[in-house]
């Protein structure tokens, strides 16, 4: 069940209510069990969810927000209702509702009338069951939705060139401490393209290094990738200015690839990723 609430102008937290407007569009059966002897049940008006919206020609917002009651006061031929907006879910379209109407057991009149209704079904079912959901499906590569997460698995992001090979072997040396598995791109070959390799790799992987060391668009183009698919993402690089502008607002850890500035780097990077591990 929920609460229908209607109103002309829309709706702001504390808002009364002629009288007479309360339960139309309700089912007896429903009034009766709400407003015992003629008396509203306060408890059990709190206890589901209510569907709050202005009138389609009103002068509202046309968007609904769903809440619930708190208290219902009344003051003669009105009633003061005191309620709060769940913050988890968004506005939803005055013409999304009207779509889904008759699952609601919405009346079309009613999207024209301040009034209070009690309807018999399943409020969030219906929400979510009409939800638009967007996917991602990119064209230059796949994405795999029903390949699970390897929940040890650490994916490095860095030039192929024999500079950074120390480096990788630091942080393999570092996730094998911490008995985890580490891979590169060119550790595997799964497919025709080696972007698909990428791709598939970042995708099942738990954490994705990314090496920023000489701003290589093809490290800024996989951390895109990893961030747009919402993967925990460490940012190293060698020099602080190869962090690119629109990167730096996330924490990132700067290395010398010498002896003991790889050692500095695994313990920060795994420090990173132990906290990453217990999220």
């Amino acid at each position: 069940m929920y609460h229908l609430l209607v109103s002309f102008t829309g709706w702001e937290n504390r808002d009364l209510l002629e009288s007479d407007r309360i339960f139309e569009y309700t089912q007896d059966g429903l009034i009766r069990s709400f407003k015992s002897n003629g008396v509203l049940d306060q408890s059990k008006v709190s206890q589901i969810p209510a569907l709050f919206m202005s009138e389609i020609h009103g002068e509202g917002i046309q968007f609904a927000r769903v809440g619930f009651i708190n208290k219902v006061e009344n003051r003669g031929k009105e009633v003061r209702l005191d309620y709060y907006f769940d913050s988890g879910i968004p506005p939803i379209s005055n013409t999304m509702i009207q779509q889904m109407a008759s699952e609601l057991d919405i009346d079309g009149y009613e999207f024209s009338r301040t009034h209070w209704a009690i309807k018999n079904v399943d409020l969030f079912r219906i929400l979510l069951k009409n939800q638009p959901f967007t996917k991602i499906e990119p064209k230059v590569f796949k994405l795999d939705e029903f390949r699970a997460i390897d929940e040890k698995l650490i994916s490095v992001m860095m030039p192929f060139a024999s500079q950074f090979d120390k480096v990788y072997e630091t942080l393999q040396v570092l996730s094998d401490k911490l008995s985890l598995k580490c891979l590169r791109a060119d550790d595997i070959w799964e497919n025709e393209v080696i972007i698909q390799d990428i791709v598939s790799l970042i995708h099942r992987s738990r954490i994705v290094i990314c090496d920023c060391t000489g701003r290589n668009p093809n490290v800024f183009y996989e951390a895109g990738i990893a961030h747009t698919i919402g993967k925990d993402v460490i940012l190293i690089a060698q020099n602080e200015s190869d962090i690119p502008f629109d990167l730096r607002h996330i924490r990132y850890v700067t290395y010398l690839n010498n002896n003991e500035g790889r050692e500095n780097l695994a313990e920060k990077v795994s420090q990173r990723i132990q906290t990453l591990l217990q999220k």
